[in-house]
């Protein structure tokens, strides 16, 4: 496992991460089988685990801070989010921060995330929503500074909302958050358009989530493909974005390199993007976790095979359905 340095920050961050959303209960995660594969990422030397109070109520955090008191002799870098108060992913244009993240929301989340980890502080503390309308608001500033002062967070960062890369552009020049995590796969590619850029620029970490977009990306998206109604993806993979779906991955299909199966090939080309510093595939078995942490040891894609990926550059507009 190669490591990267988690922006201006003195941190060296696994280039795998483990995201911890499939875990949260929608999936029908088992504790004890989840223990065991984020012990198993431990061992191959992931050190980035990404967790959220909406992964099941706290169900994560408190799986995340028993990994780390079972290994103390290792670093390892807990993250997680607050959600918003309102509940409302993701959030919209014109909405005020108080009704997403009050002072007083994000204190009692954050304790309630301690308490539900176990942890004494969160090395990375994100808000699970963001809008860019926010960026200079004084009260998510204060919160923030508070919880520095006092020792219970490390860092802060933003989960920006699907499809939005640009919503965070005014909040990374405040120079305020230490990093974003942001959509970033093959088919979305804009957050290279000036995301990308600034945060390196001013050294602000860059989390990338979504690298299979949501399953496409792994090959097995079929037309036919159906989820239990609990099941987070029979509200995302609606009939229109289902078709559109699995015709983008047949165009991929076809030029897909000889011996590279499809995960490994979206790994690699976020991997081959220097700018990011960690990348967090879902993983709920030791089985994910093999085959994800293989695809940092087999290294960047040739210039040859990420330029034949750039036609599949997908831009899409948010919509009712895509959360």
């Amino acid at each position: 496992m190669h490591s990267r340095k988690f922006g201006h920050l003195d941190w060296d961050v696994s280039e795998i991460g483990f995201g911890m959303f499939g875990m949260g209960g929608w999936s029908g995660a088992d504790d004890q089988a989840s223990l065991e594969a984020l012990q198993f990422a431990v061992d191959l030397g992931c050190n980035f685990f990404d967790s959220a109070w909406g992964y099941g109520e706290g169900r994560t955090d408190r799986l995340l801070g028993q990994v780390v008191r079972d290994n103390p002799n290792t670093l390892i870098y807990a993250a997680s989010k607050i959600p918003p108060k309102n509940l409302q992913w993701p959030a919209r244009a014109g909405m005020p921060l108080s009704e997403a993240f009050p002072r007083d929301h994000v204190r009692r989340f954050t304790d309630q995330i301690l308490e539900a980890s176990g942890l004494a502080s969160i090395d990375l503390l994100q808000f699970h929503v963001w809008n860019d309308e926010w960026a200079t608001d004084t009260g998510w500033q204060r919160a923030v500074e508070e919880l520095k002062a006092e020792g219970l967070i490390g860092a802060i960062g933003i989960s920006i909302n699907r499809w939005e890369p640009e919503n965070a552009l005014e909040t990374v020049r405040t120079g305020l958050v230490d990093a974003v995590q942001v959509i970033y796969n093959i088919f979305d590619q804009a957050p290279e358009d000036e995301l990308f850029p600034l945060c390196e620029e001013l050294g602000v970490a860059v989390i990338c989530r979504v690298p299979f977009d949501e399953g496409t990306l792994t090959g097995n998206l079929r037309i036919d493909s159906t989820w239990p109604d609990v099941d987070w993806r029979s509200t995302y993979f609606v009939p229109a974005n289902l078709k559109a779906s699995v015709a983008h991955a047949e165009l991929l299909r076809e030029v897909m390199p000889n011996g590279i199966a499809m995960p490994e090939l979206a790994l690699r080309f976020i991997l081959s993007n220097p700018v990011v510093t960690t990348v967090i595939p879902g993983m709920r078995t030791s089985r994910h976790v093999r085959a994800n942490i293989a695809a940092s040891d087999a290294g960047s894609l040739s210039p040859s095979v990420i330029a034949g990926l750039r036609p599949h550059r997908w831009d899409r507009e948010p919509t009712a359905w895509s959360q």
